[in-house]
């Protein structure tokens, strides 16, 4: 860390020089125009020009990868904020067919993204995904919100026998993961770049990691829906081997695990501690709520049972998750003065 002397330039003016290493690698010169950023714990942050305006480009070498490789290196490359993505070969080859579908496999998964130039040799793609066309908190209630959506249409599917309710349930899946991967994106774009913290709807850098969890969670419960609507399209007669009083309370289960992710999620983009906590207190009321439908259970087949154990793990799983959420919510709201903190 380099220490810098504050002069006085004026009557009320203080001033710092500028690391000459910094300015070289940035292209600073005498009246070029910095932006200059309050932060929390002291802290200013000065961004160039050069910097703010940047379009970064990647060039990935597709010779010697696998297709799956390929899409992988694309979909990294995404996340981590690149405005043009170039797949090309080396000299004198020419892309695959495996190659080419790679990349237009990778294009489907990803928000905002398309091909802008394609020969032979080379396919650019680009993304026109802003930072300013999303906030952060939208972005994760859209994600809960469909996770429920999927949890809801497959649920429902074994109750009234539906394989198209399931199938729609599964359709949703690929938004989710568009929705995921677009916050992944602005979360490590908004940490590179602290002046984007701001277009993303938050003040400062710090619930970036926060976020980053909660992403990842209700990433993961949309998986659990993902689970049930698979058993749901598998499953005899597409329907549990229960009576409808059971399915009545794996339903209501279901609503209530509906009801704890929302809860975490909005308690996390509020601030709220009390509702952080009101998670957890619900929480306590359906934790063996798994436990108590099975144990109710008639005598019936394994597989039979081993489906309707599966559909109560994934709701259980998905609670946890909530609470997991309303933890970072805690953490978050705690950071911010409130009826309960102080900070001095």
């Amino acid at each position: 860390m380099e220490t810098r002397k504050v002069q006085r330039l004026g009557p009320s003016t203080l001033a710092m020089t500028l690391p000459a290493e910094w300015t070289r690698n940035y292209d600073v010169e005498k009246g070029d125009e910095v932006s200059i950023r309050l932060g929390g714990k002291g802290t200013l942050t000065v961004m160039p020009e050069s910097v703010q305006t940047e379009e970064s480009e990647a060039v990935i070498t597709a010779s010697g990868l696998t297709a799956d490789a390929l899409e992988r290196a694309i979909v990294a490359q995404y996340v981590l904020g690149r405005r043009v993505i170039r797949v090309d070969v080396e000299e004198g080859e020419t892309l695959d067919s495996a190659h080419i579908n790679a990349v237009y496999n990778a294009e489907t998964q990803l928000m905002g993204l398309g091909v802008i130039e394609e020969t032979p040799e080379s396919i650019a793609i680009r993304c026109s995904v802003d930072a300013e066309d999303f906030t952060l908190d939208n972005l994760l209630e859209r994600l809960e919100s469909t996770g429920s959506t999927m949890r809801n249409e497959a649920v429902k599917a074994l109750a009234v026998e539906n394989p198209d309710l399931a199938q729609r349930a599964l359709n949703r899946e690929r938004q989710a993961n568009k929705i995921f991967v677009l916050l992944l994106r602005l979360i490590f774009t908004s940490y590179q770049n602290p002046n984007l913290a701001r277009s993303v709807g938050l003040s400062d850098s710090f619930p970036l990691v926060g976020y980053r969890s909660i992403a990842k969670n209700l990433e993961l419960t949309a998986d659990n829906a993902e689970d049930i609507a698979e058993i749901a399209l598998e499953a005899e007669g597409h329907a549990l081997n229960v009576d409808q009083k059971t399915v009545r309370r794996i339903r209501e289960f279901t609503d209530e695990v509906n009801g704890l992710t929302e809860q975490a999620v909005a308690a996390a983009v509020d601030r709220d501690y009390d509702a952080a906590i009101e998670v957890r207190e619900r929480f306590g009321e359906i934790d063996t709520r798994e436990q108590e439908i099975l144990t109710d259970l008639p005598e019936m087949s394994n597989d039979r049972l081993l489906e309707v154990r599966e559909v109560l793990v994934s709701l259980d799983q998905t609670a946890q998750y909530a609470v997991r959420n309303a933890e970072i919510a805690t953490n978050l709201a705690l950071n911010e003065e409130s009826e309960h903190i102080s900070i001095r």
